[in-house]
């Protein structure tokens, strides 16, 4: 069970770190707009801005919404972090990259579990021998048992036909 907590450990921190950093609105608002008519590798310099290439301005990401709302910039046209790729292909690759890293805890946590079940499973089937063993030596005492019980009706003349067989 540890073994299946220590994946989720990092995934927790990755999930901290990137809220920390898209709450932290410290920087003033207007800076981004100051680069209007600039370039956008130089708008894309500060985190917190958006460049529309449409329009070819430089605007603070609208970190209320999420998503820049459609009026703002098109996805297909808004750069954001890079300039030669599109916010909606930025989107596209961080939902694919966060399912892979998603079933890819699922299946450590699927091997942790399943290697615990495989020990349980050699647990039970060492049990399952031993349990035979005692079994086998069981039986061998008790035919030990009998055959001693025979020696001794033998010895003192119980063992032939029963006298009071002839009355019945």
């Amino acid at each position: 069970m540890m073994k299946c907590l220590w994946i989720f450990l990092p995934a927790l921190l990755l999930v901290s770190g990137l809220a920390t950093v898209l709450a932290d609105e410290s920087t003033p608002e207007h800076v981004c707009e100051t680069k209007n008519g600039t370039s956008c590798e130089e708008c894309l310099r500060n985190v917190t801005c958006l460049w529309c290439i449409k329009t070819e301005l430089c605007v603070t990401y609208p970190v209320q919404t999420i998503l820049p709302p459609h009026s703002l910039c098109p996805l297909d046209d808004a750069r954001w972090g890079l300039c030669w790729m599109n916010f909606q292909t930025l989107i596209i690759t961080l939902s694919v990259l966060g399912a892979v890293l998603i079933i890819a805890v699922l299946v450590c946590m699927f091997c942790c579990c399943k290697c615990e079940n495989f020990g349980s499973k050699r647990f039970e089937a060492k049990m399952e021998r031993q349990a035979n063993k005692t079994k086998t030596k069981q039986e061998e005492r008790r035919a030990e048992m009998n055959q001693r019980h025979q020696e001794i009706r033998q010895k003192y003349g119980l063992s032939g036909p029963n006298p009071y067989a002839r009355f019945s």
